[in-house]
């Protein structure tokens, strides 16, 4: 079950790098941060599933990973918002973050090596912060990337509760810790979809905005 849900993940993320470098290179209507992020992702989540398969500790990967992901995420958020004050606060916020992780790794450089919970809970409230700011634009804005904006505060939420919640129970049963990863495998799903769905909606031949 687990796999099914982990690889059906990485199929839509791979089938939204596609459609939205499409849109990107043949439309120019896709944000490049976006797009990047997904190329990312992919390239990320795929060598740590090589990695895993040919059991190599894949850890370090997972703190470039959430590094990488909160840099481009802020930076589609900064390109998006429409106030000067609010990319100013976007960017500022992210040199903050990346400033205080920079110290973390420089005390400690073990820290990056392994599973750094405060790191992904830095970085995923961090996003979700600028998610819901461009969420409140939109209620009186134009709805761009409204889809996308409404999966990633819930997905980054969700994730993060159960990253905090699996390294509470590693002692515990692996019947709890299997149920945890099936649950974020699960999130990653209807978190691509979403992406998906955005990109129909938004992107797709017959429904083009300008973003």
């Amino acid at each position: 079950m687990i796999d099914f849900l982990i690889y059906s993940g990485y199929l839509l993320l791979l089938i939204n790098l596609i459609l939205y470098t499409y849109s990107f290179f043949r439309k120019e209507k896709s944000n490049i941060f976006f797009m990047c992020y997904l190329l990312f992702s992919f390239i990320m989540q795929i060598t740590m599933e090589f990695m895993y398969y040919f059991r190599f500790d894949n850890l370090f990967l997972i703190n470039i990973f959430v590094v990488g992901q909160m840099i481009l995420l802020s930076l589609f958020y900064a390109s998006i918002v429409k106030l000067e004050s609010q990319k100013r606060i976007v960017k500022r916020s992210l040199y903050c973050a990346l400033f205080i992780l920079s110290i973390q790794f420089f005390i400690d450089y073990r820290q990056f090596l392994k599973f750094n919970l405060f790191a992904i809970t830095i970085a995923s409230l961090l996003i979700v912060a600028f998610a819901l700011l461009h969420f409140y634009n939109m209620l009186t804005e134009h709805k761009s990337y409204y889809y996308i904006t409404i999966a990633v505060i819930f997905f980054m939420l969700g994730s993060t509760i159960l990253y905090l919640v699996g390294n509470l129970t590693l002692s515990l049963s692996d019947d709890l810790k299997y149920l945890s990863w099936k649950l974020n495998a699960f999130l990653f799903l209807v978190y691509q979809l979403f992406i998906l769905y955005e990109w129909k909606i938004s992107f797709s031949q017959k429904n083009f905005y300008s973003a």
